[in-house]
């Protein structure tokens, strides 16, 4: 019988015993609106959740946690009058916020605590087919890592509230997901490509 995998339960996060691990990356989100705090913890979660479906190891699935936790810190230095903006961003204001991935990686880069857990911001708004940002990497160019946050980071923003009158479900979600992907994996369903598409990298991370 196939499993019931639930993305946001976040039983695994306590079998990795994160707790005095994270202390320091989750104080760096204190600063951080609500929803982005709120935002960054789910991201970490179901980034944890997908470590576990695709097999990969403990110490992989910490480090992604880890940078999956980081992924939007960079949005402490984004005006809020533009990340809080209830309407479409202009292209001024879209130019802006797509700062908060270099923001962020300078960040990491900075302190020498965050530093180990970069890619999670640098990377997280990359896309397989190179119209990602901030350096428009193509999908073997792309960390796993940045992959998954990926994946993970835009289940959320989909499934979420925010900006939404009603609860969007699971099933939606993965029907936007996987219309999103036609132009490139026309066939694919978005955690089966990513799977695919990491199975040369992932040979370092698998379990033993």
């Amino acid at each position: 019988m196939k499993e019931n995998f639930d993305f946001y339960s976040k039983t695994s996060l306590k079998a990795y015993n994160l707790n005095e691990t994270m202390r320091y990356q989750l104080s760096m989100l204190d600063s951080l609106d609500a929803y982005t705090r709120v935002h960054s913890e789910n991201v970490a979660n179901i980034t944890c959740r997908i470590c576990e479906y695709m097999k990969l190891n403990k110490e992989f699935t910490v480090y992604a946690t880890m940078c999956a936790y980081l992924h939007d810190i960079g949005k402490l230095f984004i005006p809020p009058e533009i990340l809080q903006k209830p309407g479409p961003l202009t292209d001024e204001e879209y130019e802006a916020i797509k700062r908060h991935t270099i923001i962020g990686h300078d960040m990491c880069m900075d302190d020498l605590k965050l530093r180990p857990y970069k890619a999670g911001p640098l990377y997280h708004h990359e896309a397989l087919n190179g119209t990602g940002y901030p350096s428009g990497l193509h999908r073997k160019d792309i960390p796993i890592e940045g992959q998954i946050i990926r994946v993970a980071d835009e289940f959320d923003a989909i499934v979420s509230k925010r900006q939404y009158k009603t609860h969007v479900g699971v099933v939606e979600t993965l029907k936007f997901l996987i219309k999103a992907s036609e132009p490139v994996l026309p066939k694919s369903v978005a955690l089966k490509s990513m799977e695919e598409n990491t199975k040369q990298r992932k040979t370092k991370w698998k379990s033993s």
